[in-house]
């Protein structure tokens, strides 16, 4: 075998020694940074499940830490909608709180199939500091309920699974976990000591101390819970802008209660029961929903396939609007409903022209009905005919495409942005942009191709009555 030269032997003893201090560094960042205190407030009042996380982290490795990781259990991570994080600075009166980025890790050496989020720090965490980090993360689908059918006379109760530690790719010396029902009965919850009632609606558990990375403690909690856990399953939002003044915005829903099942056994005797006596039949049903839409609203309608539905009340001031809809009937366990919501808009609320000479649309992303879950969510803008370089800024990850739509009087037919989200909670209800360019000579178009048509119709009639078409001289 031929002697490697001593220069090539070099890099690569340079090479293997890079690599090895920068896997070192790595496991330092990692297994230097300890949790000093964690406190989790679970918000259990509504179908979505909120989680308040506060973390004091502390670097006792050598060298500065930018990113902190945060872990969770893969039947969370299946029904995760959204994760947050800010740094707390100053104290007292002049805390402030800085928002932090949020990424996915692809960690495949978690154990049992965490899934782990990356939150990067604006400055890095020197040795010996410590920071304070808010986090607010939001579950969907996560109460079962049990048992699975009830009768309309009875509440609804559910599960509620999680860890009374803390799951964290880091040593934790102390934490403790609030969780919060809705009402007074809880039916049971599991015992890891040391746990007690801190109120009427509260259980708690801990403090825990020094608890070893990725430790797991699970505990269910079985509760009631009467709220209505209204799902979107679909809707689609079509926003077309009309640079005549207008914005239309037509929402398609097919809604569904998502938790027990009712038994619509003799159905005929449950409905008058429930009309007689709405305040004890039904509690785990619900007739009504609250749509906020935008300030000055107009051209209101709500319909179905059968038609235009009598039961809502509008609302509206110089600040917001309100639509109180009810549907054809209550929805229990498991039923479901589909309808159509439409309205405009004034134009110059929502399109604006940037600096570089492009408009942009500013509307909100997410559902207007309070407190829904909608499963599958598609946004479809439809740009005027004739606009250019169509782009979307949305402040969180959706997929985006283009297709094209045509109207009436559309020749090329008009590019349509579409945006689509799964699993969309109500924070998701921000302000997204999509820019594009328009020359102004299309505005005319669609007005000279009107006026040529008449004109070319007044010119075949003025021809039909001066010439003779008789076979007769």
């Amino acid at each position: 075998m031929e002697a490697v030269e001593l220069p090539t032997a070099i890099k690569l003893l340079s090479v293997f020694v890079f690599l090895y201090l920068l896997a070192g560094s790595s496991s330092a960042s990692t297994s230097d940074l300890q949790i000093v205190n964690a406190e989790r407030r679970i918000d259990l009042t509504s179908h979505i499940v909120k989680v308040f996380l506060t973390l004091k982290v502390e670097n006792t490795g050598k060298t500065s830490v930018s990113e902190i990781l945060l872990a969770f259990p893969p039947t969370e991570a299946d029904h995760l909608a959204l994760v947050k994080a800010s740094v707390v600075s100053g104290k007292k009166k002049k805390k402030a709180y800085v928002p932090l980025v949020v990424n996915p890790k692809d960690q495949t050496d978690a154990p049992n199939g965490a899934k782990v989020f990356e939150i990067s720090l604006i400055n890095p965490l020197a040795s010996s500091e410590t920071t304070t980090l808010e986090i607010l993360y939001l579950l969907t689908h996560s109460l079962e309920p049990f048992p699975a059918e009830i009768s309309q006379s009875e509440s609804q109760l559910v599960y509620y699974r999680d860890s009374a530690i803390l799951l964290s790719p880091y040593h934790v010396k102390q934490q403790t976990t609030f969780i919060k029902t809705p009402t007074v009965k809880v039916e049971s919850f599991s015992r890891v000591d040391p746990v007690n009632r801190a109120g009427a609606k509260e259980i708690k558990y801990g403090p825990y101390e020094d608890n070893s990375p990725y430790s797991f403690s699970p505990i269910i909690v079985h509760f009631e819970n009467n709220n209505p856990f209204a799902v979107v399953e679909e809707l689609l939002r079509e926003v077309e802008i009309s640079h005549w003044g207008n914005v239309q915005v037509t929402e398609h829903y097919k809604l569904a209660h998502a938790v027990n099942i009712y038994s619509s056994v003799n159905f005929f005797l449950y409905r008058v029961d429930y009309q007689s006596r709405q305040s004890s039949s039904g509690v785990s049903s619900f007739k009504n929903l609250l749509a906020k839409l935008p300030p000055r609203v107009h051209s209101v309608y709500y319909r179905d396939e059968i038609g235009n539905i009598s039961t809502s009340h509008l609302r509206t001031d110089s600040r917001k609007s309100e639509l109180e809809i009810e549907p054809r009937y209550p929805l229990f366990g498991g039923w479901k409903a589909t309808f159509i919501i439409g309205y405009g808009l004034p134009l110059e609320d929502f399109l604006f022209e940037s600096p570089d000479g492009r408009r942009y649309l500013n509307f909100s992303f997410g559902c207007p009905i309070a407190e829904t879950v909608v499963d599958k969510l598609t946004v479809k803008v439809a740009l005027p005919e004739g606009s250019q370089s169509p782009s979307a800024l949305v402040p969180f990850p959706v997929e985006q495409s283009l297709e094209t739509k045509y109207s009436y009087l559309d020749i090329i037919g008009r590019t349509v942005v579409v945006l689509e989200k799964k699993n969309v909670v109500p924070e998701h209800n921000t302000y997204f942009q999509v820019y594009y360019t328009f020359k102004p000579i299309f505005m005319v178009a669609e007005p000279l191709m009107l006026v040529t048509a008449v004109f070319l119709f007044f010119v075949a009639c003025v021809a039909y009555l001066h010439i003779d078409l008789s076979i007769r001289k």
